[in-house]
């Protein structure tokens, strides 16, 4: 078996612990992942920026570090990617989720991912795809294609982070960037039967310039997918700290590894199947509801609640879309003052359904703003309502099994399910209410229907991230998952 093989579905736990004992060059490991992405990724499209040279000269350094016995980081020599979106690396092109009038965009500064996960010894090896402007659940756009699901071609990935979740299923790295502003890193990692962690607002810093304070409208986040929950709590290591740049950065220092071997016993759960109000998926439903009686085997109580959640799912998939794209009408303002007017020159590389909301995003009021804000604390009021009973709150992570693909670059989610309609781009993620109110929260693989991944939706209390991982890490204990991954690995390839 190739080394490439061997290493495909190695932890980066493991990964990290083998380079340190020097059992595994760096500059192997680079290779032998360098060598499966050639192989694979045509097949699922997951990455569509190679810097295989630059990862190449990192993992020289890396080996380099080894010999000369410098002290190392907690991921050195582990390749990871970012997402090409809001992620930046300097050097590198940057298409803001396929504009494809930026596809020769090269930036000159880092995103903090970057700056971490490099600090920690990790070699960036190239981006991952992402709809344009991160505006939908799932990953497609008019210069990449899409995204396509590791446990079967035909199926979408999920986003917008699809493109960093396919590529940890399939094989190709162990963990990759994900970035969560309604749902981005758990909606992909729910489809690609892989852990997507996001964190309690401020516990990973937003660094993002010129506006220190965009990161809240809603909240916006950075994180880890990863195939182990220990992946995601070394990383969060990594990745959580201070920052001065960032004006809700927390102060604490956590050692998320510490979650991993505590026990749930005696915890009260809260779990609700659809929010009140999502209609969803007899298929998902019952997936999780098996999944959630994990839990009552590891000593925990396991309750059905309502929320009393009195909008209606499209009024709020309706606020979400409100809320975030502003942000984006900055962005391009920006870029026409700067003499590259996207929206006059290449409106053509935006989606319909993008610049619907652009328009309506322009025409907000103050007043508008004022009242969304009045909505987005109902239900944080119904979240924190849970948790004055009850320790965490588990729902399903998606309301739907993942949708076929489009031929035009614009693909989307369904517009019914269970007979009601749905907001194709968003109102099928049950994802977005953790971005209006900031509750740390997980998708961990749930099982399969259809032979799909389905994801469960773990959330805690405001800031309790520990809680999360330690949730996490006694299901994927009584119930694991790696198995499903032969699925993956076993499946042809195809150009």
């Amino acid at each position: 078996m190739s080394l490439s093989n061997q290493l495909a579905y190695m932890s980066a736990s493991e990964l990290a612990s083998r380079i340190r004992r020097r059992e595994l060059s760096p500059v192997d490991v680079t290779d032998a992942f360098i060598e499966r992405i050639e192989e694979r990724n045509s097949s699922i499209n997951a990455l569509i920026y190679f810097g295989f040279e630059d990862a190449r000269r990192a993992a020289k350094r890396a080996e380099q570090a080894l010999v000369s016995g410098e002290e190392i980081g907690p991921l050195h020599g582990v390749p990871t990617a970012i997402k090409d979106l809001f992620d930046f690396k300097p050097g590198w092109v940057s298409t803001f989720g396929g504009i494809r009038a930026l596809r020769q965009n090269v930036v000159d500064f880092a995103c903090l991912y970057t700056e971490r996960m490099e600090k920690a010894g990790a070699i960036i090896v190239g981006k991952t795809n992402s709809p344009l402007l991160g505006f939908r659940g799932t990953c497609d756009n008019y210069l990449f294609g899409p995204t396509r699901n590791p446990f079967d071609l035909s199926k979408n990935s999920g986003g917008s982070s699809g493109g960093s979740a396919a590529a940890v299923a399939d094989g190709l790295l162990p963990i990759a960037e994900g970035t969560d502003g309604g749902g981005s890193i758990r909606i992909p990692a729910s489809w690609c039967g892989v852990y997507g962690y996001k964190a309690s607002f401020g516990r990973v810093p937003h660094t993002g310039r010129p506006n220190a304070f965009g990161g809240t409208m809603p909240f916006l986040y950075e994180g880890p997918i990863t195939r182990t929950v220990e992946d995601a709590a070394i990383s969060m290591n990594v990745l959580s700290g201070y920052d001065s740049r960032d004006p809700f950065s927390l102060p604490e220092e956590i050692d998320f590894t510490k979650a991993l071997t505590r026990s749930v016993k005696g915890w009260r759960i809260a779990y609700s199947s659809d929010f009140d109000i999502f209609p969803v998926d007899p298929k998902v439903k019952e997936v999780v509801a098996r999944a959630v009686s994990a839990f009552a085997e590891a000593g925990a109580h396991v309750e059905e609640v309502r929320l009393g959640i009195k909008y209606s799912q499209r009024e709020l998939s309706d606020l979400w879309s409100r809320m975030i794209m502003p942000g984006s009408v900055r962005m391009l303002d920006s870029m026409k003052a700067g003499g590259l007017d996207l929206l006059a020159e290449h409106r053509d590389d935006f989606p319909p359904q993008v610049l619907e909301w652009l328009e309506k995003a322009s025409r907000l009021t103050a007043q508008d703003v004022i009242r969304d804000q009045e909505m987005r604390t109902h239900i944080y009021d119904a979240i924190q309502g849970v948790f004055e009973q009850y320790d965490l709150l588990i729902t399903p992570t998606l309301a739907c099994l993942p949708v076929d693909n489009a031929t035009d670059g614009n693909t989307v989610g369904p517009t019914m399910i269970n007979g009601e309609e749905v907001d194709p781009l968003i109102g099928w993620c049950m994802t977005y209410f953790m971005n209006f109110t900031g509750h740390p929260a997980a998708s961990i693989p749930a099982g399969l229907a259809d032979n799909l991944p389905v994801g469960m939706q773990i959330i805690g209390k405001r800031y309790a991230d520990v809680d999360v991982l330690t949730a996490s890490a006694v299901f994927e204990r009584i119930r694991p998952w790696h198995q499903t991954y032969e699925r993956c690995a076993n499946r042809l390839v195809t150009s």
